[in-house]
């Protein structure tokens, strides 16, 4: 469970959206994310789809938003350390060092059996991660696009070194950043915490 503020940005600079948020996570798929101080609007994706859910009721999400949670989750550092690592398909480089905001890390990439690729950067001293890129096709125009998230400011959590500041590129642009109030592990959720049909009777209510 994450708790803090998020902040969106276009072609690097802040739109002025900035909103509360809670997220719940269960590994392996599904992601609940609660905006605002009413926690009235929310997104709820898994496996089985994604769904935006407000007062209104539920709908699904656009198709963009979508794929953007679908990469992520496939690229997720969770994912290479748990699955990919674990596959004796699966290919590690180490790249040698390089900097990122001023901070020396070693680089390492990991190719899947599926041939896809995360580049990983650790910071040289403490090994924590400090930036996760990969690319992907643009499914229209077949040019790459390359997405990347940057931690710092770490703290332990219930011994999990933790980033409290997370930001997102697209291309090289900045567009999100996130600030960590709090957070939670191994903590027990509600079975019908991923239920969108019950999420959205609450909200009605």
């Amino acid at each position: 469970i994450y708790e803090g503020r998020t902040s969106g940005f276009y072609h690097g600079n802040p739109t002025g959206a900035v909103a509360d948020y809670i997220e719940f996570h269960e590994w392996p798929d599904k992601d609940r994310i609660e905006y605002g101080k009413k926690h009235d609007d929310m997104q709820i994706q898994s496996d089985a789809g994604g769904w935006e859910v407000t007062y209104q009721g539920k709908k699904e999400l656009p198709k963009e938003i979508r794929q953007e949670w679908l990469r992520r989750r496939d690229h997720a550092i969770e994912l290479v350390l748990k699955i990919w690592l674990n596959d004796p398909k699966s290919v590690l480089l180490y790249e040698g060092q390089s900097l990122v905001e001023r901070h020396l890390a070693d680089q390492v990439t990991v190719l899947s059996p599926g041939n896809e690729a995360v580049t990983i950067q650790m910071d040289a001293q403490t090994h924590l991660p400090l930036r996760r890129s990969y690319q992907w096709r643009d499914p229209v125009f077949k040019d790459k696009n390359e997405d990347s998230e940057e931690y710092d400011n770490y703290q332990t959590i219930a011994g999990f070194p933790t980033p409290f500041t997370i930001t997102r590129f697209h291309n090289g642009d900045m567009v999100n950043q996130r600030f960590l109030h709090r957070a939670y592990y191994n903590e027990t959720l509600p079975p019908d915490t991923f239920d969108v049909d019950k999420a959205a009777a609450k909200i009605k209510k």
